[in-house]
């Protein structure tokens, strides 16, 4: 343990009066039972299909026994969550013929992957064979995957809010490379995300370089695409407000306009590819940013390959992407946490 006075400052309790756990450096929990209930019970209420045999739609959670909590240790996050759920769906023919049936969940917890979990659709006792089976097997069951990858990723935003500060000692950290650069001129111009045009002429030479980076998640693919690609789960990583249209030809702006571009081809679970440029290099330059993602079984390996970066920005550029984006979301999601 530091001595008073020296070592990290997160470690030095005994200097407040009030003996504050600082940036929650201690071992902290939160509950988010009751808050998981209400989450799943909406969010499995949403699920409705339809083809051109009928339409189901679940209409009941009829079972909703777990838990859910966050731990931070050491501003490191860690998500403990086991449900046992079962569910009630209605489908209804071209005819108006309704059938009935049940959806069981036995174990949703932070042990599996969505995609591994167990999900078990069938007809109610007596009910005659129908083809909505087929629909509710095939697209009901994707649906509810993704109303359980939804209420994950929402738990791990909405509940880790003052969980991991971005203060040290009650003052803002160190602001991201070039990141931070306009942050006086952005409190004078009007509080929008959007980059403000510069007077340097488009088109301007500048001498360019390649980067490329590579790190390792423990997560699945699919929840750091989420990641990369969901406006609310980018604002918490970074902390300040952003804007994200993940689609082919979308805009994202971070940071108050600091960092900007548009997407290029998205590939889920796959590949992102960008434009992404920096608000203080010359109006109009823009790097092409690729991010491949590879299941490495329990982990994901990020690839980053950045071409036209201005020289002159190598490492800063490296070093930006490096601490605030990859360690930005490690900390925020715990995905650099392994526990044994």
């Amino acid at each position: 343990m530091a001595k008073w006075g020296e070592g990290d400052p997160r470690w030095i309790v005994e200097q407040r009066a009030d003996a504050t756990n600082v940036n929650n450096w201690h071992w902290t929990e939160r509950d988010a039972s009751n808050w998981s209930t209400e989450k799943l019970k909406g969010l499995f209420l949403e699920v409705r299909v339809e083809n051109e045999e009928g339409a189901c739609e679940v209409t009941e959670v009829s079972k909703l026994d777990g838990e859910a909590s966050i731990n931070n240790r050491k501003g490191k996050l860690i998500f403990f969550y086991e449900w046992n759920i079962k569910l009630s769906w209605t489908g209804t023919s071209k005819s108006g013929v309704k059938y009935k049936g049940h959806v069981e969940i036995p174990n949703l917890s932070d042990e599996n992957d969505v995609d591994e979990v167990e999900i078990s659709i069938s007809l109610a006792k007596d009910e005659p064979d129908t083809n909505l089976m087929v629909l509710m097997k095939q697209e009901g069951m994707k649906k509810i995957r993704n109303a359980m990858s939804t209420y994950i990723s929402t738990l791990k935003t909405e509940f880790t809010q003052g969980m991991i500060l971005p203060t040290v000692n009650g003052e803002q950290t160190e602001p991201a490379p070039q990141l931070a650069a306009k942050a006086e001129e952005n409190k004078t111009t009007a509080s929008t995300v959007t980059a403000a045009p510069e007077s340097k002429p488009i088109g301007v030479k500048i001498p360019t370089c390649k980067i490329s980076l590579k790190d390792i998640f423990l997560t699945s693919p699919e929840e750091l695409y989420r990641v990369f690609t969901t406006q609310e789960l980018v604002q918490a990583f970074t902390h300040a407000p952003a804007i994200i249209e993940a689609d082919k030809g979308g805009k994202f702006h971070l940071l108050d306009g600091s960092v900007s571009g548009k997407f290029i081809d998205l590939v889920p679970e796959k590949q992102i590819v960008m434009k992404w440029r920096f608000k203080s290099w010359p109006s109009g330059h823009f790097a092409t940013v690729t991010l491949n993602f590879t299941d490495k079984g329990g982990e994901t390996e990020v690839r980053l390959e950045g071409k036209g970066i201005p020289s002159s920005e190598e490492e800063r550029t490296k070093q930006g992407w490096q601490r605030y984006y990859f360690e930005g979301i490690k900390q925020t999601f715990g995905y650099g946490a392994r526990l044994f």
